[in-house]
Parts: structure tokens; sequence; C-alpha cells
């Protein structure tokens, strides 16, 4: 269990694909103008992952290395059209917003990243928590983006108008929004994660002989 919840925490946290491996971007940059698109493509994506992850497990010894993309490509498009059935039967408005996007899921790079280095190599259980992690990471990085966006360029969230017109910045309902947010965002993970390590070291540093410490020294490690 602590390497499914380790898998867990690696593709929402530590290998974030959108705002840590910059994979995806496609989706990421076009379908982001709200947060209902962001976040439906999101999990759109995770069920993909996790159901590919998975079945490619299950089969791992059984494909042959020869053929083992063109597998992968099968099993993941194969699933992407029963995914997509689905959102035509009980989410039309949600397929319509996404449009040829839920098709291209079949060559997402995460996707077929996960299929080729971990899930083809690995237990079935670590293999879908490590897709069901990646795609709640995508989920996040694509709900963040398209909440932002669709507030600073529409005034709403979840098509809740909140700001009048006359205040909204259009540009970030555009194309070139998409990458002023998706910068802004990921600029904000890297100084968290900046700070968070230089806290770490001077933890990492410390003697332990606190006998020995300079009050300085121990002011920091109550703040960390």
């Amino acid at each position: 269990m602590n390497k499914c919840l380790e898998r867990l925490y690696n593709g929402i946290i530590k290998e974030n694909p959108t705002f840590v491996l910059i994979l995806g971007m496609c989706p990421t940059l076009a379908v982001t103008t709200s947060l209902v698109n962001g976040a439906g493509m999101g999990l759109t994506t995770t069920v993909v992952l996790a159901l590919s992850n998975t079945i490619i497990a299950l089969l791992r010894k059984v494909i042959p290395d020869g053929v083992r993309m063109p597998a992968f490509i099968v099993i993941v498009a194969s699933l992407v059209t029963l995914v997509q059935f689905m959102l035509q039967a009980y989410l039309p408005s949600l397929n319509d917003a996404l449009g040829i996007y839920i098709p291209l899921i079949v060559v997402n790079c995460i996707i077929l990243g996960r299929a080729e280095s971990y899930a083809s190599k690995n237990p079935v259980l670590p293999s879908l928590f490590d897709g069901i992690g990646m795609g709640l990471g995508f989920t996040l990085g694509l709900s963040f983006l398209g909440a932002f966006r669709e507030i600073l360029g529409a005034g709403s969230i979840a098509g809740h108008q909140f700001i009048p017109d006359d205040f909204c910045i259009r540009i970030f309902g555009l194309a070139p929004g998409a990458f002023f947010v998706l910068a802004a965002l990921i600029a904000v993970q890297n100084k968290i994660r900046l700070n968070h390590g230089k806290k770490v070291k001077e933890i990492s540093s410390c003697t332990g002989k606190c006998g020995e410490c300079s009050e300085a020294c121990n002011d920091r490690k109550e703040e960390a």
C-alpha cells in the first residue's frame, strides 16, 4: 500500500504532468478556457490512464517486445472510443466542448509514456495507482489553468458570472492567455518547491547536537 500511495504522490506532486514534466500541452492549452472544460478533459484522461495502465500491466508478459507500442496504441484507442461513447450518451455538452481533443487522447504522450515506462514493467496494482496519480495530477493542472483563465478572461467560475464584462481581460480566454497563465502557475509552483527544498536542506544539515547549535539554527528548525 505504501508503494501505491507513493505512486499517487508522484503523479500529483513530484512528477505532475502539467507543472513538472510539461507533458500533454496540446489539450492543456486548447481546452482550458473554463474550469468545467479543464476538469472534464483531465478526468477523461484519468479514466483512460488508469484502465490502460491496468490492462497493459496484466498483459505485460504476453505482449511481444517487437509490437509493444502498436499494442499499447490499440489498447488506448479502444478505451478512448468507449469513453467517447459514454460522453456522447451522458455528457453531450462536455463532449461537444472538448471536440477533437477526446480522440487525440490516444496519442497523448502522458498515457503512452506511463504505459512504456511503468505499466509494462510493474505489477497491476501499482500500475493502476500510477495511472490514477498521473491522471489526477493532470486534472488538477488543467482545472487550475481553466479556473484562472475563466476568472480573468470571462469574469466567471463554472459558468457563474461575478465580475462585470468591462473588467475582464479577454486575452486570457484566447490562446496567448493560456501561455501566460501556464507560465505564471509553473513559476509559482517552482518557487514553492525551491523554498521547500531549502528548508529540507537546512534541517538535514543539522548535526543533532542541539547544545552546540546557535539560536538562529534552532529558530530555523522551528520555522521549518
